[in-house]
């Protein structure tokens, strides 16, 4: 498991197996963020499956499936009302954290500079700048 941190509340990775959840739940996480539809790839785990290992060693789950090319300020007010809401720090997954990646950085636009959101995306190894424009914007 490659887990990278975001901030003080939020670390991602790629995609993760049930059998992964006790190493989140270990390292002190209390809420897991799921970014990927179900079937989005053939062999991936479902969130259900997710879930129940999740909820088995005490993480509170939460699914909150988007399209990387697709997302909408609903679901950047969804993912930052999760942000809010879960009990913290919070571990979030998609296929390759980009997307998870995404919806934190579109979530804190309005509290930070779009140069500290790439900077901090840039050292967990996502590139953002080409949301440049739309952090600026504010959505």
């Amino acid at each position: 498991m490659d887990i990278r941190p975001l901030d003080e509340t939020l670390s991602i990775s790629p995609q993760i197996a049930p059998e992964d959840l006790p190493a989140v739940a270990a390292q002190g996480f209390r809420s897991v963020i799921s970014n990927r539809p179900d079937g989005e790839e053939t062999g991936q785990p479902g969130a259900a499956e997710l879930q129940q290992a999740a909820e088995a060693v005490g993480l509170v789950f939460a699914h909150l499936p988007v399209v990387g090319s697709a997302i909408s300020d609903k679901d950047v007010a969804d993912f930052h009302r999760l942000l809010v809401d879960l009990p913290k720090p919070v571990f979030g997954f998609c296929r390759t954290g980009t997307r998870t990646t995404t919806l934190w950085a579109l979530a804190k636009c309005g509290d930070e500079s779009p140069d500290h959101l790439i900077r901090c995306a840039r050292s967990a190894g996502y590139d953002l700048d080409a949301l440049r424009p739309r952090l600026e914007g504010g959505s």
